[in-house]
């Protein structure tokens, strides 16, 4: 082999192995880059998560927070409406609320001491005071016990009657705006023969000429039924005299007949409406029938069913009707369920005529309990002296239903929308 192909073949050599390591080289720097490139990948990947995880925390923290910002909300509400009642409160004149603490303070001593007279004209004084005392906005018009209203209209003047309480058999105020009320004492001094004291309930009054008919409901004799009569008097504040030895109405077979309660149908006949109590098989049932012309007995023979209750929030009872004829329509009020519960309430039915048929729309009551008010109940529909419409009624207070605690007067305004019926305080 001569000397210079040896020198080639060697130059040969080494120059390989010059590009081998080269070549090493290469991808030893290639590896040391893709480990450099996925150690920082890693990193980020690991950044990445990090800044997840941290997100996720913040928008955790960010719902927390807004959970307790709507508490914080509904927690400041309720703080506002309890100042707002504070604030009434504190801007009372102390010497109103003395002076109703101190009517009924002094109505409760002359009822102990069987002082009639004494305890009327304390209420009559603490009246107007007891009555700016309610801040709540619910049309309260008369702040003592006032069952089963009925409000007569009578030349400008107001005459309300009520079931039995503190003031007699029928209980009777007075007034001229609808706000502040005299109380003129018992309006039925003496009950009929026939019945038992101490339930006279659902007073109304028809008033034909200068006569005023006085309806009621009471015990009949032994019976232990209610059932409904008559007293007549010459003014609206009586007092009301009841010559009659049997009742006028009397359904024993429905076990008996209360909440009486006139109106003057189109024709101008008057015609009694009232509420058996139910038994042998018939509901609790709404009747009409047509008076005398003037009013004191009942004729045609047959009452005539208006209504009986099929509808769910009615608890199966339905009662204290009254009727009233509007833009050429007759409409029937009356209360529903428990009376000594809140469920109680006010319903309407439209009726073809005096004496029905009646038919109810399928919902929720006209009125029920709402804040400031229980278990409202016992409606009479009556026109002020420039012809609006109101519909008195009683209530408990929220929390107080059922005796010993009293059923308020209230007074709403009332108008017709396309023949429904609209109510507001």
């Amino acid at each position: 082999m001569s000397l210079s192909l040896v020198v080639a073949l060697i130059v040969a050599a080494v120059a390989y192995d010059v590009i081998t390591v080269q070549t090493v080289h290469r991808t030893q720097a290639s590896l040391r880059s893709a480990e450099q490139a996925s150690w920082s990948t890693g990193r980020e990947l690991g950044a990445a998560r990090a800044r997840s995880t941290a997100i996720s925390t913040l928008l955790a923290a960010r719902q927390q927070a807004e959970a307790r910002t709507v508490g914080e909300i509904g927690s400041t509400q309720q703080n506002i409406t309890s100042t707002t009642r504070t604030l009434q409160l504190q801007s009372l004149d102390i010497a109103t609320l003395r002076t109703c603490l101190a009517g009924v303070s002094t109505a409760e001593s002359d009822v102990a001491g069987k002082d009639l007279s004494g305890a009327v004209a304390s209420i009559t004084t603490a009246s107007s005071a007891c009555r700016s005392l309610d801040g709540t906005g619910t049309g309260l018009s008369y702040a003592f016990d006032f069952p089963d209203p009925f409000v007569l209209p009578v030349g400008g003047e107001y005459y309300a009657f009520a079931t039995n309480s503190v003031a007699g058999n029928v209980q009777i105020i007075r007034s001229s705006d609808l706000s502040t009320w005299t109380t003129v004492g018992d309006a039925l001094p003496h009950l009929a023969g026939w019945a038992q004291p101490g339930a006279t309930w659902g007073p109304s009054v028809l008033q034909r000429g200068n006569t005023f008919v006085l309806y009621y409901s009471a015990v009949f004799g032994s019976t232990g039924a209610q059932c409904i009569s008559e007293a007549v008097a010459t003014q609206p504040e009586g007092p009301y005299l009841d010559t009659s030895t049997a009742p006028v109405a009397c359904q024993l077979d429905l076990g008996g007949s209360i909440d009486p309660s006139p109106v003057v149908g189109a024709d101008g006949q008057p015609y009694l409406t009232w509420k058996s109590e139910g038994a042998n098989g018939q509901p609790p049932t709404l009747w009409s029938q047509q008076l005398t012309p003037d009013g004191t007995r009942l004729v045609g023979g047959t009452a005539s069913a208006l209504l009986t209750p099929n509808q769910g929030w009615q608890g199966g009872t339905i009662e204290g009707p009254d009727m009233v004829v509007a833009n050429g329509r007759y409409y029937l009020f009356y209360s529903a369920d428990n009376w000594k519960t809140a469920n109680y309430a006010i319903g309407v039915a439209d009726c073809s005529g005096p004496l029905g048929p009646c038919a109810q729309p399928v919902g929720p009551p006209l009125l029920g309990s709402q804040q400031g008010l229980s278990g409202p109940g016992g409606p009479s529909v009556f026109a002020d002296s420039s012809g609006r419409l109101h519909l008195a009624f009683h209530a408990w207070l929220p929390g107080k239903t059922g005796y010993p605690n009293s059923r308020q007067l209230y007074i709403w305004n009332l108008s017709f929308t396309n023949g429904e019926p609209q109510i507001s305080p």
